[in-house]
């Protein structure tokens, strides 16, 4: 069999899966796009009441654009700022109604394992030249094998939230509690807001997700004034949890922060700060919330805004090169370490800081910043532009990045701690700046 002649296989149909299966198109090239979801951008779909920071100007690839184009398709107002779910019904939606899309993507359908053809982890003799077998499992459980040139990985992180866990670990109780733990952004006032009125509600984590989770709840305690509104963190320190506020080049950012702030000064949140938890318990008065030296509640809801991490168990058997810490690709780990990188001063980087010793595959988007909290949408379109152009044989133009991420105002001097730990899935975009890469292929 002919390796070249076979697909690119692409994982996730969100923003950047789609956008991937765009610039391949472009080249000629007809992929195969699996979604696990019954709609493109499900997990989108799943926070969809959440405003995005950044307007539609910076929010559509220019790839999928020119696709769309083709179609007549009517692109929204460039300044105005979009709800997660309008980015999917608006962009999402009719760029999967692009036939040369639709033809690309498998809705329903679920990767549940990668290798290569006849070959498991060890084997190495002819492994560049084998193609990869990517398994799929259709909605009523039927499964498939197929063949695959390569493989990007897109399917983000969103459906792999961290636990409350101090440790890291689950914590104890936390499991047998789940019925009363959301993990995500809940829409507090639509379809959620009988699961919180009139409830006493914790939200742990720091990130955009926790305050943008907190503002909902402080509207939902005005309506029903027997609402409380708990918060807890893990940091000591909040003087710059907030952000960069008006210095932020990202306004609705900026403001996002100010507002939350605002909650503390006006008291309409109780803030417990330097929370380390390890377990969670419940008696007639509800749960309580046990860390180190303090014990939190009782309450009768937790919203858990505690970060992503990535899902590795379907790629087990191919060779990967993860950081130890982050779990993302171990030359891109040094440029989003959050300890000393934020939001806005990640370098520009490409096919080369992606790749692994299994040639051909990539982790792209928020999956390939592992467990880091400072992934930027643009580096998601980026990402797959460089790639494509490598699969294409388009070396020069794949180590040309570009690339360059908004500032929040304090991220570049806090070590990046504004950005963490909370990983949030609201997508944020910047303008782009050419840089010619010097590694020759």
């Amino acid at each position: 069999m002919q390796e070249h002649s076979l697909p690119v296989a692409i994982i996730g149909a969100g923003p950047v899966g789609l956008a991937a299966a765009a610039h391949l198109i472009r080249k000629g090239e007809a992929p195969l796009l699996f979604e696990a979801g019954s709609t493109v951008g499900a997990s989108m779909l799943q926070w969809g009441q959440v405003r995005l920071f950044s307007p539609w100007r910076y929010l559509v690839d220019q790839n999928a654009q020119a696709l769309l184009a083709e179609q007549n398709w009517q692109a929204p107002d460039p300044e105005t700022y979009p709800t997660g779910r309008e980015m999917v019904e608006r962009y999402l939606f009719p760029l999967a109604q692009v036939p040369s899309i639709q033809a690309a993507l498998r809705l329903q359908t679920r990767v549940t394992a990668v290798s290569r053809l006849s070959m498991d982890e060890v084997k190495t003799p002819q492994r560049e030249e084998t193609p990869f077998v990517v398994r799929i499992q259709s909605a009523d459980g039927e499964e498939q094998d197929l063949l695959a040139r390569a493989v990007i990985d897109a399917s983000g992180t969103y459906q792999t939230p961290n636990p409350l866990g101090a440790h890291g670990l689950f914590a104890l109780g936390e499991r047998s509690l789940s019925e009363h733990i959301f993990y995500g952004i809940p829409d507090v006032l639509g379809k959620e807001r009988g699961r919180y009125a009139g409830r006493r509600v914790l939200v742990v984590g720091s990130g955009h997700s926790a305050q943008q989770t907190l503002l909902e709840l402080a509207k939902l305690s005005e309506q029903d004034p027997a609402t409380q509104v708990l918060w807890a963190i893990r940091r000591s320190a909040v003087q710059q949890m907030f952000g960069g506020g008006e210095s932020d080049e990202l306004p609705e950012r900026g403001q996002l922060g100010l507002r939350a702030s605002r909650l503390l000064e006006q008291g309409k949140v109780c803030l417990f700060a330097d929370v380390q938890i390890h377990a969670l318990t419940r008696d007639a008065q509800g749960i309580m919330i046990v860390g180190e030296e303090e014990r939190i509640g009782p309450v009768d809801e937790i919203i858990a805004t505690t970060g992503f991490r990535p899902d590795l168990s379907f790629v087990r058997e191919l060779r990967l090169a993860l950081d130890p810490g982050l779990e993302s690709p171990v030359a891109l780990a040094p440029l989003i370490d959050p300890n000393l990188h934020s939001c806005g001063t990640v370098p520009p980087h490409g096919v080369d800081e992606l790749a692994h010793p299994e040639p051909n595959f990539f982790l792209v988007g928020m999956k390939s910043y592992g467990r880091a909290p400072t992934f930027l949408a643009l580096t998601g379109y980026e990402q797959v532009r460089s790639i494509v152009a490598a699969l294409s044989g388009e070396w020069e133009v794949a180590r040309t990045v570009e690339l360059v991420l908004p500032e929040t105002g304090v991220c570049s001097s806090d070590g990046g701690s504004c950005c963490a730990p909370a990983a949030s899935p609201l997508l944020t975009i910047g303008v782009t700046r050419r840089s010619l890469g010097t590694v020759s292929h």
